[in-house]
Order: structure tokens, then C-alpha cells, then sequence
């Protein structure tokens, strides 16, 4: 497999991502708001999208060309052979990942992928507001949170932590909401390198409203940044306000 695209490091440079948010079981109704965020803040970028939730698109000619693949609130077994082999590849060449939500719960029957995230969803209490402890705040995914971040998601048990060697960005403080099953360190954030690939993982963006949250969409923009090497503080006239219909938030 071929990809051809110029590379600085472990990192891929181009001008797409490639988002993929196939499921097979449960739907998250926010999967329309996350892609249309991720949209956004990926214009902002100077990224363009590719939106898709067809396996076949994640091929060595589909890949060719993205700073990084973005799950989505993907959930299930949802690639073929083929795209599971083309994405390894990708990834060995210097691509990057960006994992979001049930990221976590995609392609359980590959222990490849669960590697590449970091960690496996395995139970969540039901949707609750929490605190939020910063723990790296050097990161472009928290450079503009203080060091409790108060929100409201769905907060995910994984199987276990992520490897020794990831950085943890966030954990959820388990003493503010019911129901967390990880004890004193329930990391939610982290970064790591896999096989070749910059990658990026947060549990946050069950909801719809998330994708409305000023603080979880610089959060969200800062993780892309990140696995693209794209700099964090570029607005390219990028306005953060919601879209008609999605309720009223300030711009940052």
C-alpha cells in the first residue's frame, strides 16, 4: 500500500480528515452534531472533511492524503478485512487517530484497535454532571481549562487504564457523580503513539449539547491539532458559536 502523502516525523500532513462514525447496535443521536463540529473545527485547521460511514472508504486510495482518522461515536464490529489492513497501514506510515466517545467500544473482536485507543469501554452509570480534574494542563486539548472542569456527559468505565506509555490528560473526579467504577484515577483523555500513529482519545461527546460546549469543543479542536501537528491556536476565521437549531452558546 502506497501512501504517498508527505510526512514530518511520525506526523501526517494534509489538508483532510477522514471521520467515520459507523455503528452497529446502539446510535448515538449526536453523531450529526459531532461530525458537523468536527467539521468546523477542522475548517479552522485548514483541514477539509470527509465524512463517511462506509468501511470501503478506508482504503490505502481513501487514507491516501488524511492528517488523521477520526472515530466518531462509532460503536461495533464496522470494518472489513480489507479496511482493517488498510488502516494498520495508514497508521504505520505515519498517519494519526483521533478517538472519540464509543471510539472505545468500536471493533471489540480486534485487539489491534483496542491498542490504538488506549482502552475498552466496558459499562457507563447513567449521564450525570461531574467534575473533571486537569492533569496535564500543557496539552493543546487543555491549555484553556483551569484545574476542575465542571460538565455533564457519560461517563465511561474502561477495562483498564491506558499503558504506561500515555499521558493522561483528564480524569473524572468518581466522588462527584454516582455510579464510576474506576476508583480515585478514572482517566477520560489521553494521548499516546501506536505502531507509527500520534493519537488522541476522549471519553467526552455523548450528548448532542457537547458539541455546543465552547470549553469541550477547544478540548475536541486541541486533541485534532494534536494528532494532525497542526498548531491549536489557529482560528482561520473559525466562530465556535452553535449552528441554527442547536441553542445559544458565547463564542471563545
Amino acid at each position: 500500500m502506497d501512501f504517498s502523502s508527505r510526512t514530518l516525523g511520525r506526523v501526517k500532513y494534509s489538508d483532510r480528515l477522514l471521520v467515520f462514525s459507523r455503528t452497529d447496535g446502539f446510535r448515538h443521536e449526536s453523531i450529526p452534531a459531532g461530525v458537523a463540529a468536527v467539521r468546523r473545527l477542522a475548517g479552522g485547521l485548514g483541514l477539509d472533511v470527509i465524512a463517511t460511514e462506509d468501511p470501503a472508504d478506508l482504503s490505502a486510495r481513501g487514507l491516501d492524503g488524511c492528517a488523521a482518522v477520526v472515530f466518531l461515536n462509532s460503536i461495533g464490529d464496522v470494518l472489513t478485512d480489507d479496511a482493517r489492513a488498510a488502516l494498520t497501514a495508514y497508521l504505520r506510515a505515519g498517519g494519526a487517530f483521533v478517538g472519540v466517545h464509543a471510539a472505545a467500544a468500536t471493533e471489540p473482536s480486534w485487539p489491534y484497535f483496542r491498542d490504538l485507543v488506549g482502552a475498552r469501554f466496558v459499562r457507563h452509570p447513567d449521564i450525570a454532571p461531574a467534575i473533571v480534574r486537569v492533569l496535564d494542563p500543557d496539552h493543546p486539548a487543555t491549555t484553556h481549562l483551569g484545574p476542575a472542569w465542571q460538565r455533564v456527559d457519560e461517563w465511561y468505565d474502561f477495562d483498564a487504564p491506558p499503558g504506561p506509555g500515555a499521558r493522561v490528560l483528564l480524569t473524572v473526579d468518581e466522588s462527584t457523580y454516582p455510579g464510576g467504577g474506576m476508583g480515585p484515577d478514572h482517566p477520560i483523555a489521553w494521548c499516546h503513539e501506536h505502531d507509527g500513529a500520534r493519537c488522541f482519545y476522549t471519553a467526552g461527546g455523548h450528548t448532542v449539547e457537547a458539541y455546543s460546549e465552547p470549553s469541550f469543543l477547544r478540548h475536541l479542536r486541541g486533541g485534532l491539532a494534536y494528532a494532525t501537528g497542526l498548531d491549536a491556536t489557529r482560528r482561520d476565521g473559525l466562530d465556535l458559536r452553535p449552528g441554527p437549531g442547536s441553542g445559544t452558546v458565547d463564542p471563545w
